[in-house]
């Protein structure tokens, strides 16, 4: 098995309805370190950048609304296979298909309002990192 690094952006939703603390914890508990943490404002400019593959669809404008409505929890957490050991933590994007026992099965509402983001693979993991924290930052 390989070490992987995960970008987790902790969504508004996710700080609105205090679940930052247990969302951290399931990770903890599931083995990943935290190799970087901090709270950020995402900018247009930052969210068209990690939405570009989505930017020309309908509902984009929604997405950098609610992304903007606060700032957000930015980590890079490290384990076995995590890329997707953690979204098999978080279940599916859409909560509410989300099974009991996910994160996102128990603690999101929507398929917006999912409680974090989590890289999609490893190769945009790496991506995803270098565009949130610069090298010093990650340890």
């Amino acid at each position: 098995m390989a070490t992987e690094r995960s970008l987790i952006l902790l969504k508004p939703d996710c700080l609105n309805g205090h679940h930052a603390g247990e969302v951290i914890g399931r990770f903890e508990k599931a083995g990943f370190e935290i190799r970087a943490t901090k709270l950020i404002a995402l900018t247009d400019d930052l969210l068209k950048e990690h939405y570009a593959h989505i930017a020309d669809r309908p509902f984009f404008p929604e997405i950098v609304e609610f992304m903007s409505s606060r700032p957000v929890l930015a980590l890079v957490l490290e384990g076995e296979n995590a890329v997707a050991a953690i979204r098999d933590l978080l279940g599916p994007t859409d909560s509410t298909k989300a099974p009991a026992g996910t994160i996102r099965g128990d603690m999101g509402t929507t398929s917006m309002e999912n409680i974090c983001h989590a890289s999609d693979s490893v190769e945009n993991a790496a991506i995803e990192v270098e565009r949130f924290f610069s090298t010093g930052e990650v340890h």
